[in-house]
């Protein structure tokens, strides 16, 4: 299944922008973070890899990153609600 790719600004974060690939099953193929946290974002970008994007929005969204009242998983659930 060919995957569907798309880039989200990110807002109220240290990454700026997400490449994300979803195949027509919802599923996710890849996440791309551009700035931020290097190791971090590889990681949640490598987790969430296979992952439905309803789960990944489920276990994502609400994160917050210190003080902050988001963070770099909760935007990546915010642009998944892009897919639905």
């Amino acid at each position: 299944m060919q995957p569907s790719g798309r880039r989200e600004i990110n807002v109220g974060v240290c990454s700026r922008v997400i490449k994300i690939e979803v195949d027509a099953t919802k599923t996710i193929r890849n996440v791309a973070y551009f700035m931020g946290c290097s190791g971090n974002t590889q990681g949640i970008g490598a987790l969430i890899k296979g992952m439905k994007v309803e789960e990944a929005i489920k276990r994502l969204e609400g994160i917050r990153c210190g003080q902050k009242s988001t963070s770099c998983p909760d935007q990546l659930a915010q642009a998944l609600k892009n897919f639905l």
